[in-house]
């Protein structure tokens, strides 16, 4: 597997690095734990050494299972997870919180769930409004300074809040959704954080499954399914949005490639400091995804493929109201 720098940092990853929150949380019931763990170390293996949780997912469970994964190979992978909200009395209402001691006490439970005596990689998962982004900054730098995480990162963060943060601890990487069919980046984010020298995670760069072409204009979705929720996974959408499928897998095609390597490799293609992050619950997706670094685009590749891309009109939000005002901030 290529290695690729993440910005400015010295932070090496593999090109591809796995997403792991669908082996326990969002796209219905959780993967069986060996079957879990077997298919991150399957990944080890292939060369991929970058490994994306959040204590979130689950709640806890995959940390849980991703730790017990990694630690035969702890020191030839990076870890990354997330802190920034506590729960319900359900469990599992998300209640947003980044305030410095909480932060601190969320480090303590992630770096016992992952095994290991330090976080490579760890990310606000959401912008507090009630927590001025300086203070969290400054509690991440003082768990840096201790020794308990070696890099600071931010989750679907507005510019603003990026330069702020990172006049006060510099931020490695910010990790947003970015894909083909969610280009929203390219405006103001990708040119502040080339300017700053941070590198970008695209999240869902498979569009939650769609880029695949595994989801038809007639797809269904559980109520454990996050996407049941999603307006872009909506019949409507769906039957509309088959259009920018097709035209993935007509390039696809020409490629001897599936869409889902031509989806991951125009993303690599847009930055050298792009690594995307498919997830997967499958041993041949997990193949298939990897190939897509070895799939380069020429200049004329991605021309004619930009060409396309602007005759295709994306409908649906990609994000129910709720979950939408907590992005960009």
């Amino acid at each position: 597997m290529i290695l690729r720098q993440l910005g400015r940092s010295g932070l090496q990853v593999s090109a591809l690095g796995l997403g792991c929150m669908g082996l326990s949380h969002g796209y219905g019931p959780a993967t069986d734990r060996r079957q879990a763990i077997s298919l991150i170390r399957a990944a080890v293996e292939r060369g991929v050494t970058f490994f994306d949780t959040a204590e979130v997912y689950g709640p806890y469970l995959n940390e849980e299972v991703v730790g017990e994964a990694l630690e035969p190979v702890r020191d030839r992978v990076v870890l990354a997870t997330k802190f920034g909200f506590t729960f319900g009395d359900d469990g599992k209402q998300q209640i947003l919180n980044s305030r410095p001691e909480h932060i601190k006490k969320a480090v303590e439970g992630s770096l016992k769930r992952l095994r290991t005596d330090v976080i490579d990689l760890l990310y606000q998962h959401r912008v507090d409004p009630d927590v001025p982004i300086e203070d969290v900054a400054g509690a991440v730098k003082d768990l840096i300074q201790a020794g308990k995480v070696k890099h600071f990162g931010l989750s679907e963060a507005g510019v603003q809040t990026i330069r702020r943060a990172h006049a006060v601890q510099p931020v490695t990487a910010l990790q947003s959704e970015y894909s083909i069919w969610w280009r929203e980046p390219e405006k103001d984010v990708l040119p502040t954080l080339e300017e700053l020298g941070i590198g970008f995670v695209p999240f869902s760069p498979l569009g939650k499954g769609f880029l695949t072409g595994t989801v038809g204009p007639d797809a269904t979705f559980g109520s454990d399914d996050f996407r049941s929720v999603v307006p872009r996974f909506a019949s409507e959408a769906l039957q509309a949005n088959q259009a920018l499928v097709e035209l993935l897998r007509s390039i696809a095609k020409e490629m001897g490639a599936t869409p889902a390597q031509v989806a991951l490799a125009w993303l690599l293609a847009q930055r050298p400091w792009i690594v995307p992050i498919p997830g997967t619950t499958k041993l041949p997706r997990l193949e298939e995804n990897m190939g897509a670094a070895r799939l380069e685009l020429s200049p004329a590749d991605l021309k004619k493929m930009a060409d396309a891309l602007a005759q295709v009109a994306v409908k649906g939000e990609r994000y129910p109201a709720a979950l939408q005002a907590r992005v960009g901030r």
